[in-house]
């Protein structure tokens, strides 16, 4: 079921508990558990490099504040309604588990930086 590549996914390491959540959630089924296991003992969930439809599934489905963060790339040339809130507003998405912070999904091109 892969889609269109429009994304990508950036996984810490020092975070992500291993518990796969991420991996059964992802539609395009490019989430795997890492053979290897982490300092903590686990085996961290890695991106395979491609087939991110930037989706963000994984990003909310995760328990763990900080450990995922997914790039969306945004079609060029496409400009907000002037009756519409700054991009900036727009790209902001709440947060992940439990109601602590974490990183937004952020929509942006291949050097896009998290908000």
């Amino acid at each position: 079921m892969a889609g269109q590549p429009r994304g990508r996914v950036i996984i810490s390491v020092e975070e992500c508990k291993g518990c796969g959540l991420c991996v059964e959630s992802c539609p395009p089924k490019c989430l795997a558990l890492a053979p290897d296991l982490s300092a903590y003992g686990v085996h961290p969930a890695q991106y395979s490099g491609e087939g991110c439809t930037g989706c963000g599934i994984c990003f909310y489905c995760c328990p763990e504040p900080g450990a995922i963060i997914v790039y969306r790339q945004v079609k060029a040339g496409l400009q907000p309604r002037r009756s519409e809130a700054p991009k900036e507003a727009l790209e902001s998405v709440g947060a992940a588990g439990g109601g602590a912070e974490a990183p937004p999904v952020r929509q942006g091109g291949q050097d896009a930086a998290p908000l």
